[in-house]
């Protein structure tokens, strides 16, 4: 899959620094950015402060809050050096992202508390295309990067947003910055990194749109998977995440996770919920190994950890699992998780007929 990397942030700086060359002698101070309250100026200082921001989280491996610095610029500093800042900075991210270890995870407050070198090579290049795109439109400059990187964006951080057929102006609505026919402003907006649940000896990390569409079309989805990983019932929920991605009812938490070792960062298997919990708050879970990873306990383990994790949220009453009278081993593992056995079997001939039903309560 195309990974979301050092590469694509220096494409989005050049871009961006191309662009606003052009235009270095005008007075960016005296400029308002776009619909910001900032000035040109203060935005594009704004964008190398994130970048090297960016690169000081997972460089400095902080979980628990921002890395206590920040960047000054020198007195007397003009445009034209505020954008080699821009691109010190933004090769320092670049550096940063490439050499960081893909389980690596470093703190960033919206929403999960955390983000990988993917998620925060993607934070870096939404600074820089969206505050180039407010800078540009103060001065009067046309501005638009590439479809690919937008719709990379949108599939990585803005899970939440169904895309549309111009990723570039799908991605300025879902931030507040234009119109789409058919959807309603946007007047408040986060991006989402993928949640990461933990566990024991395992990590439940969230499936992002990007992945699930590799997952789907037979690739790793950006997971190094042991041996025979991963497993069909995998793809075949990736493909059910990509769906309510594209119909705009995917819900990032309710969706797909894979399972991670910690020992050595190896998939072995998925497990997620079929959708948002109903107006009962029952929410129901499903789960797969790739047969080389059976018998280690680790699908337990990881249900256990979703359980506790989804019947914490308000909304959530009751998980629900469901298995085929035959296989005794998915019942152990739904046992051992604490679960238990609905008292009637589904009905035949509904959607669940001839399965088993258990269910979990908080």
């Amino acid at each position: 899959m195309r990974s979301m990397g050092g590469e694509q942030v220096e494409e989005a700086v050049a871009g961006a620094v191309g662009l606003l060359r052009t235009a270095t002698d005008r007075d960016w101070r005296g400029t308002r950015a776009g619909r910001l309250e900032w000035d040109c100026r203060y935005t594009a200082e704004h964008i190398a402060s994130d970048l090297i921001a960016y690169a000081g989280q997972l460089a400095g491996r902080a979980t628990e809050a921002y890395v206590p610095f920040e960047i000054t610029l020198d007195e007397g500093t003009g445009n034209e050096d505020v954008l080699q800042v821009i691109e010190t900075t933004g090769a320092l991210l670049a550096a940063t992202v490439r050499t960081t270890p893909r389980e690596v995870r470093a703190f960033h407050p919206y929403p999960f508390r955390s983000a990988n070198r993917e998620g925060f090579a993607a934070m870096g290049i939404a600074e820089v295309l969206l505050h180039t795109h407010d800078i540009a439109e103060g001065l009067g400059l046309a501005y638009e990067p590439p479809a690919e990187l937008c719709a990379d964006l949108l599939a990585r951080i803005f899970p939440h947003v169904q895309p549309g057929t111009d990723p570039w102006h799908t991605l300025l609505w879902a931030t507040g910055r234009g119109d789409l026919p058919g959807r309603a402003p946007v007047t408040e907006w986060r991006w989402r990194n993928n949640l990461v649940v933990p566990a024991e000896r395992l990590t439940l990390q969230g499936v992002s749109p990007a992945a699930a569409t590799d997952l789907a079309a037979g690739g790793d989805g950006g997971f190094a998977w042991v041996e025979g990983g991963p497993f069909q019932g995998t793809r075949d929920a990736a493909g059910m995440l990509l769906k309510a991605y594209e119909a705009g009812t995917h819900r990032p938490e309710w969706g797909v996770f894979v399972l991670v070792r910690r020992e050595d960062g190896r998939a072995v298997g998925g497990m997620g919920f079929h959708g948002a919990p109903d107006e009962d708050g029952r929410v129901e879970v499903g789960y797969d190994l790739a047969e080389t990873a059976r018998g280690n306990g680790y699908a337990t383990e990881a249900l256990r950890a979703l359980s506790a994790w989804a019947l914490a949220r308000e909304e959530v009453t009751s998980v629900f699992a469901t298995t085929e009278p035959e296989n005794s081993a998915s019942q152990a593992v739904i046992a051992r998780a604490g679960f238990s056995r609905v008292a009637v079997e589904l009905a035949e001939g509904g959607d669940g007929a001839g399965q088993f039903a258990y269910e979990l309560r908080g």
